[in-house]
């Protein structure tokens, strides 16, 4: 079952100076920073009083996601959806004929994830994530 909307992740160029960003406007306290060298990023975990977090996601050098920094700037890169059972959302996703990026799931930062493609979710780039 879908719980509802975990985090927000952003592409940034520099972690470091756009947490202080937010926390300087918003509040937003960085509470976990760690590299995910499988996917080529130093992330960033923002967290609130209240709502989702913001995953703040700087490229490693060389990396795909260095490239689409390069390519589209920084913005706002996918949006997580918490979910209890990763396995069956993908499968019941599957049946619907979702476009699906990964076919069964991967670790990410929170737990296992798997990303569906944009093309399926009108243009956003939509992330399933059961956390550990």
């Amino acid at each position: 079952m879908i719980q509802g909307v975990g985090h927000i992740g952003i592409l940034v160029r520099d972690l470091e100076q756009s947490a202080r960003l937010y926390n300087e406007m918003f509040g937003a306290t960085l509470v976990e920073v760690k590299v995910v060298e499988e996917q080529g990023v130093k992330v960033g975990m923002l967290s609130f009083q209240h709502g989702p977090h913001l995953e703040l996601l700087e490229p490693l050098p060389n990396s795909r996601m260095a490239a689409a920094l390069d390519k589209r700037g920084e913005g706002v890169q996918h949006i997580s959806f918490d979910v209890d059972d990763i396995e069956k959302e993908l499968a019941k996703l599957k049946d619907k004929m979702v476009s699906l990026i990964d076919q069964s799931p991967r670790q990410g930062v929170e737990g296992r994830v798997a990303f569906l493609h944009p093309r399926s979710t009108n243009g956003v780039l939509v992330e399933l994530c059961q956390k550990e």
